[in-house]
């Protein structure tokens, strides 16, 4: 049997809408790591300790709320995208709403060191791991 397709683009096209649709659904429930927008993060290590840098455009200061607790951390806040009263939308691709998002790190955190730079609109979380997390050098006797 043989399927023939008329337009390979148009069923590629398909696909991407049900996946973005399927994503912006809450179908995945608890299984995703944030609701709502999503701001894509990088997360590494620097001199044995974390940072995580995360793309928040259009989000004010204000709006932000980072929690930190033992090797868990969330950065949760709103995005709002406003038009006066009298504007005639013809493309909406920039979506606002609330965004939830918890990254589980591999070692706890030293919550009293935890600092949050925040410039145009990119989040920097410096996160030092516990000192009981750091390796340390052991003398032999």
């Amino acid at each position: 049997m043989v399927l023939r397709m008329r337009d390979p683009f148009a069923a590629l096209l398909a696909v991407q809408r049900a996946m973005d649709n399927a994503t912006r659904s809450d179908w995945f429930g608890s299984l995703t790591g944030g609701r709502g927008v999503y701001p894509p993060v990088n997360v590494f290590e620097e001199n044995g300790d974390f940072v995580v840098v995360a793309e928040l455009p259009g989000v004010k200061k204000q709006d932000l709320d980072i929690q930190v607790k033992g090797d868990t951390v969330r950065v949760h806040g709103k995005k709002t995208v406003e038009y006066t009263d009298d504007a005639s939308v013809h493309r909406r691709e920039r979506v606002g709403g609330e965004f939830d998002r918890t990254l589980t790190l591999p070692a706890q955190i030293d919550l009293a060191k935890v600092t949050a730079d925040y410039r145009d609109g990119v989040l920097t979380l410096r996160l030092p791991r516990a000192e009981s997390e750091k390796p340390r050098s052991v003398s032999i006797n």
